[in-house]
């Protein structure tokens, strides 16, 4: 009786242990992914409501986004900003050769030079959509709206998870090589995400519904 008691014990104090870290894992990975999403809205869209100034190709000073953080209370480290980048899944934030200069890959709305290069795509990309937004898609195109951009994905499944931000994701297919060779630039981001200025809708194809 008492070999099962402290058998019973032991095994209740390695739940509690287990519970523990995986619950202090969880407020962790909330931390960084609140980091995240702060720092897109700041490197993206308004870099003003931290305070930060971008340089004309996005750039800004590690050491100012550190003290733009600080100065809103928001506590954040030289180590954990790089956790942040190198654990983000969409690889949104780069840093520069120096590791003192920090920006959004892509994705901008305020008004950025990245420098791209040109390049020939592959034969195929992939855009996620919504229902409500595919009607106005196929009749006049992709448009970048409001970025600088088209955002579009190498692969399905990539391009499928961009379009269930939204609801339920509708998979358009983008015959982007024969874009390409009518005369359309394409671009790649640090992070792999292929851009257009737009895409018109006899290059669409429409493949999940």
């Amino acid at each position: 009786m008492q070999v099962w008691y402290r058998s019973l014990r032991l095994s209740q104090n390695t739940v509690a242990i287990w519970l523990e870290k995986h619950q202090n894992k969880q407020m962790e990975n909330n931390r960084l992914v609140q980091i995240s999403k702060t720092m897109s809205k700041a490197l993206r869209h308004n870099p003003q409501r931290l305070g930060l100034q971008l340089s004309l190709s996005g750039w800004v000073s590690v050491d100012a986004l550190l003290e733009a953080f600080n100065r809103k209370g928001f506590s954040l480290s030289r180590a954990e900003l790089e956790e942040v980048v190198l654990k983000n899944d969409k690889q949104r934030f780069a840093f520069d050769e120096t590791k003192q200069n920090i920006r959004a890959s892509q994705g901008h709305s305020v008004t950025v030079e990245l420098d791209l290069i040109s390049l020939e795509p592959p034969e195929f990309l992939f855009h996620g959509t919504t229902e409500q937004s595919l009607t106005a898609i196929l009749e006049t195109g992709l448009d970048k709206m409001k970025r600088h951009h088209v955002h579009l994905s190498i692969d399905t499944q990539t391009a499928l998870k961009v379009g269930n931000r939204h609801g339920k994701a509708i998979l358009l297919k983008v015959h982007a090589l024969e874009m390409h060779k009518m005369g359309y630039s394409f671009y790649c981001s640090e992070n792999g995400v292929w851009l257009a200025d737009a895409v018109p809708p006899n290059f669409l194809e429409l493949l999940k519904r």
